[in-house]
């Protein structure tokens, strides 16, 4: 199983403004701690605050923050949001073309593989991830003057 570099983005995101949950923070600030690029990130951005992730609050003194506490943001579910649905192979995929599909079980077993992961990523939230808050904040926020 692999996520996308997008939904490793959110997640680092999501982290990020964990880690400031009084401030409003910017694409950029995000994009310049992790080295990342402003252009994708906005991207992604875009994405978790059209799925309820985060709010984003435009104009003059705007910024992003979590749209609701840190505690009530599942792992799972913003892999599932950013994601879709995991399709291992072609034919757990909506057009399947693969000829062997109705004889083989290899689509059950993976099937059954994705939700598992899902399964684990659905045990932890948001706040149990920044956990660490001492250690992440001097990872994230040394370099910060």
């Amino acid at each position: 199983m692999r996520l996308t570099q997008f939904t490793d983005y959110a997640y680092r995101s999501l982290i990020y403004l964990a880690m400031r949950p009084d401030e409003l923070c910017t694409v950029q600030e995000i994009a310049d701690c992790y080295n990342l690029s402003k252009n994708h990130l906005m991207k992604v951005i875009q994405k978790l605050g059209q799925t309820g992730f985060v709010e984003t609050i435009r104009g003059k003194g705007g910024g992003l923050r979590l749209a609701r506490p840190a505690s009530e943001i599942n792992i799972g579910s913003v892999a599932r949001a950013m994601e879709g649905p995991l399709c291992v192979v072609e034919c757990m995929g909506k057009n399947s073309a693969c000829k062997i599909e109705s004889g083989c079980i290899l689509k059950s077993a993976l099937t059954r593989a994705a939700n598992a992961f899902f399964a684990i990523l659905d045990e932890y939230n948001l706040e149990d991830i920044t956990k660490r808050k001492g250690e992440l904040g001097r990872l994230l926020f040394s370099d910060v003057a």
